[in-house]
């Protein structure tokens, strides 16, 4: 017989650590856009994926923070889209550099970080 967990693992939402693990991750890989940028593109594409590196790394940063805190389901789903939009905005314009595709969903991914950051205040307010 396999014992239960105890803490906080046992009663939380398999979101509450995929969460900041995903942001975590994300903040790596901005770190390692930031590199690549600095080091290998030219100044053209530097003005692009700056912002790219940018927003993943402060929405990573964000999630792996505001993560735990999400314990109601209107919380996580606000994080949720921070995730989701961010990888939409700089997914968008990594693609455009790295296989010449359209930035059509950067505008997408830009507009659902500012909702999901409004839905994050009001769960806020709501708390």
């Amino acid at each position: 017989m396999t014992p239960k967990p105890t803490g906080a693992r046992a009663s939380s939402p398999r979101s509450l650590r995929v969460l900041p693990a995903s942001g975590a991750v994300m903040a790596a890989i901005a770190v390692a856009l930031s590199a690549y940028v600095a080091h290998v593109v030219d100044p053209a594409a530097q003005a692009r994926l700056q912002p790219a590196a940018l927003f993943a790394f402060g929405h990573g940063i964000a999630l792996a923070a505001l993560g735990p805190l999400a314990v109601r389901w209107s919380a996580r789903l606000a994080l949720m889209g921070l995730l989701l939009g961010t990888l939409l905005f700089s997914g968008s314009l990594v693609a455009a550099h790295l296989f010449d595709a359209p930035t059509v969903f950067a505008p997408l991914g830009g507009g659902l970080m500012i909702f999901a950051w409004l839905g994050w205040a009001a769960d806020r307010l709501g708390h």
